[in-house]
């Protein structure tokens, strides 16, 4: 195995395994929305007001931004 080789071997070694470090970090993410959802994001059902409505609503444009862009939808769309 060249010196070339093996540099290139122990690059994708550590791209892997940041890669597969931001796939846990996006994963965890998940599972607290997930969990902030089946909680309704701290609003009480019975007592919403507009405030919350907002800030979901607010939230929900953050999330398209990386759902869009991963899909290739709206301004990422070719």
């Amino acid at each position: 195995m060249t010196d070339r080789t093996a540099r290139a071997a122990r690059n994708q070694e550590r791209s892997l395994e940041a890669f597969l470090a931001e796939k846990a970090r996006f994963d965890a993410m998940v599972a607290e929305l997930q969990q902030m959802s089946a909680d309704h994001f701290g609003a009480d059902p019975d007592t919403v007001l507009w405030g919350a409505h907002a800030s979901l609503q607010h939230w929900n444009s953050l999330l398209a931004r990386v759902t869009d862009s991963y899909l290739k939808r709206g301004e990422w769309a070719e």
